[in-house]
């Protein structure tokens, strides 16, 4: 069981206490963008009603996310933090990010608001604690690899600041337990990235299956994509640190490795010292959208197996698996499988009277009743824009937040268990593992245990 965090506390009287004036005056007249339909909230946000946020990760989902701040002007963004100053190579080999790019692109939207060509007002830095320090950050958005999830968001918490920190929330369920604990203590408004949670179509498809409309749930299935970057094989290179990269800033509380630029960027995200592979990529927004369909936000399954696993070749620079099947059990018999694939349905769910599935071909159903109601999302806000949105309106005291910390780290939890069991494969195939809640651990299988948490390099042992 997690502990739950008062998803209001005293944030809202920090921060009107806090505001310093950014943008004073200068954007209550801002027409809406012609992209958001029925977008009057828009217009009307004047400067002292809007929150003040540093981005800490400006690499490929931080542009993302800086990007839909920017465009639906959601904050004044008052900070940028990267350890890598710009360069290409993300997930794309043409993206070019990094603190210098995201600043630039800051700077030049509000100058162009404010009518000024040399506005210089965003701060730029490697160091994530000076985004902290600052007394004008009211939010951050922690957009940085997993393994520094744990350590950024429960300091920004301790620093009085609102957080929004990606999916996966965690590395380890450990870690997740830690930032649940973190929120609880500072009473901060803590949302996890798993947008979803605000997509409309989602909420449609798991309002009408908490609703019964395909009777009881016999069993749910689940799609996570693919690797979809190849692996550096064995025999691969350590290869010089660029001037303008911090690596020993970048591993942080990792373990020390040599550099290589798969090793990190977008593609950190296949080695298992610092994400889980697709299973935590992918399966976060999947396995997420599964449990909320059920009604299981805050538990999960108590049995784990594995039932396939294919990894990279011995010596490569990636090791998560490369494909798996995983079959997970509830208490009451329920089954869902989650199965690499192409991820055209992220999530099924079968009942006795039908069925109805989401993902990124779509939405369908066993009948066509079933769909009746289904919202039509073309034309307006996109699901993450949305996410972002509902954050910061939690802050001002205007929503309640869609995917509040509890519910991130019950989700992400269920994804490492998934991915526990497939690391365990190679040596026990097929074997059930039994997971006690309350615990916190396995029962039958001491050497799964040992993967729940991960040792943490000094000087981030304690965040």
């Amino acid at each position: 069981m997690v502990r739950t965090a008062d998803p209001t506390g005293d944030s809202m009287s920090r921060f009107q206490q806090t505001r310093r004036g950014f943008l004073q005056g200068t954007l209550a007249g801002v027409a809406a963008s012609p992209l958001v339909l029925n977008g009057d909230w828009l217009r009307a946000q004047a400067p002292s009603k809007m929150v003040n946020v540093g981005f800490i990760g400006v690499g490929n989902q931080g542009m993302n996310l800086l990007n839909k701040v920017l465009q639906y002007n959601l904050a004044n963004v008052v900070a940028v933090c990267d350890v890598n100053e710009g360069s290409f190579g993300y997930r794309e080999p043409s993206h070019f990010y990094g603190r210098e790019p995201a600043k630039k692109i800051v700077d030049e939207h509000f100058g162009k608001l404010q009518g000024k060509t040399d506005w210089k007002g965003c701060q730029a830095t490697a160091l994530f604690e000076e985004v902290l320090e600052n007394p004008n950050v009211d939010a951050v958005i922690v957009v940085v690899p997993d393994h520094w999830h744990a350590v950024i968001s429960t300091m920004a918490a301790k620093a009085g600041k609102a957080v929004y920190c990606e999916k996966p929330l965690s590395l380890t369920v450990a870690d997740g337990q830690e930032m649940v604990d973190a929120a609880h203590k500072y009473k901060t408004i803590f949302q996890t990235g798993s947008h979803e949670r605000s997509n409309p179509i989602s909420k449609f498809v798991c309002d009408k299956v908490l609703a019964g409309a395909i009777g009881k749930v016999t069993r749910v299935e689940t799609t996570i994509g693919h690797n979809n970057k190849p692996t550096p094989g064995p025999g691969w290179k350590p290869q010089p640190v660029p001037a303008t990269f911090d690596y020993e800033r970048w591993l942080g509380p990792a373990q020390e490795e040599p550099y290589h630029p798969e090793r990190c960027l977008y593609r950190f995200r296949f080695i298992y010292d610092y994400s889980g592979g697709q299973i935590t990529n992918f399966g976060a927004h999947c396995n997420d959208i599964a449990q909320w369909g059920l009604g299981r936000d805050l538990s999960g399954p108590v049995e784990y197996e594995c039932t396939r696993a294919v990894f990279p070749e011995a010596g490569s620079l990636f090791n998560t698996a490369l494909e798996s099947t995983v079959k997970v059990r509830y208490a009451d018999g329920l089954e869902l499988t989650c199965t690499s694939g192409k991820p055209v349905v992220q999530t099924r769910f079968e009942g006795e009277d039908g069925w109805l599935q989401t993902g990124y071909g779509g939405t369908t159903a066993s009948r066509k009743e079933l769909l009746e109601g289904l919202p039509n999302t073309k034309g307006q806000m996109d699901a993450t824009s949305l996410h972002l949105k509902n954050f910061f309106d939690t802050i001002k005291g205007e929503d309640k937040l869609h995917a509040p910390v509890e519910i991130g780290h019950s989700s992400a939890t269920m994804c490492h268990l998934m991915n526990i069991a497939i690391r365990r494969f190679p040596e026990t195939p097929s074997k059930v593992l039994k997971w006690d809640a309350n615990a916190v651990k396995f029962t039958n299988d001491d050497n799964a245990n040992a993967l729940l948490s991960r040792p943490r390099r000094e000087p981030w042992t304690v965040a």
